[in-house]
């Protein structure tokens, strides 16, 4: 008995996003996986773990949130959180996010472009609230065009108080 493995490319994983019923999740996670195989890395029970831990996630989280969750189902080294997260950034599956407060985020990275989302930041407990805006991305569309630039990606980021934080 043979077994196939079927690679697919990152625009290939992007256009499988519309049509899985997870499709931030699922998806990113079998695209993941396959890129580090073929980029010869072995899988790992941490490194299966952390993307497994990625995909059902709605936004950006700390290495320090990602240990912890981790732990929830059993022990986890720190050093391999920052590999793996480092890993994943290096095959640009995801993104870090360095939102001026000291912390680096991570979430997984979406080659399609279809699942976009910004950011708002509570300065003061730090949570982070993923928002889209489709008329945010028309005025960013508009703005480049009318400057004469190519915009290749985009990052905003809202920073204020949350309701919780008076």
């Amino acid at each position: 008995m043979s077994t196939s493995l079927i690679l697919i490319s990152n625009r290939e994983a992007g256009s499988m996003l519309d049509a899985m019923s997870d499709p931030a999740g699922q998806a990113w996670a079998v695209n993941a996986r396959e890129v580090l195989q073929r980029a010869g890395h072995h899988r790992g029970a941490a490194r299966e773990r952390l993307i497994d831990l990625l995909s059902d996630q709605d936004c950006a989280l700390s290495a320090l949130e990602i240990e912890d969750g981790l732990r929830r189902d059993g022990p986890v080294a720190r050093a391999s959180v920052y590999r793996t997260l480092e890993l994943l950034h290096d095959h640009e599956l995801v993104t870090r996010l360095e939102l001026g407060d000291g912390v680096a985020r991570y979430e997984p990275a979406d080659p399609s472009g279809h699942h976009h989302h910004h950011h708002l930041l509570c300065e003061r407990c730090g949570q982070l609230v993923p928002f889209d805006d489709a008329g945010l991305e028309r005025s960013i569309r508009q703005l480049s065009r009318r400057l004469g630039f190519t915009t290749k990606e985009h990052e905003v980021t809202l920073r204020g108080r949350c309701p919780d934080c008076p």
